[in-house]
């Protein structure tokens, strides 16, 4: 499977469930490795037949941007369903990071990865 990635997106939300994050915008990054064939657009040499890594990218800063979540698990489902959904792709790899969230370590998060299923429940 080919894949189209996206790495170190930095987005800023109100994401959290402590008061004090309830407060304060707070910078997340976002990875995602999204499945795509390839062939096609490489025949073409069009960016009409791409997974247009930009497109989805401007979609994520503007849904995370304004959204208002208490989890990170909550946040990268929805941003699954989106690129899933608005994208068409059949399958991906979402990493949700959130740097600086607990003392010692570079980021904490999740990692999520979703297929659709043969009959297109993805």
């Amino acid at each position: 499977m080919d894949k189209v990635f996206i790495e170190a997106l930095e987005i800023d939300a109100l994401i959290g469930i402590y008061d004090w994050e309830r407060r304060i915008r707070q910078t997340l990054v976002f990875d995602l490795e999204m499945g795509f064939d390839n062939r096609v657009p490489a025949a073409s040499d069009d960016i009409a037949h791409t997974l247009n890594y930009k497109a989805v990218s401007k979609r994520l800063v503007e849904y995370v941007s304004q959204s208002d979540f208490g989890l990170v698990e909550t946040l990268a489902e929805r941003c699954a369903q989106i690129v899933m959904n608005e994208f068409n792709v059949d399958w991906l790899r979402l990493k949700l990071s959130k740097p600086g969230a607990v003392r010692g370590a570079r980021a904490v998060g999740v990692i999520i990865e979703r297929a659709r299923t043969p009959q297109g429940n993805g």
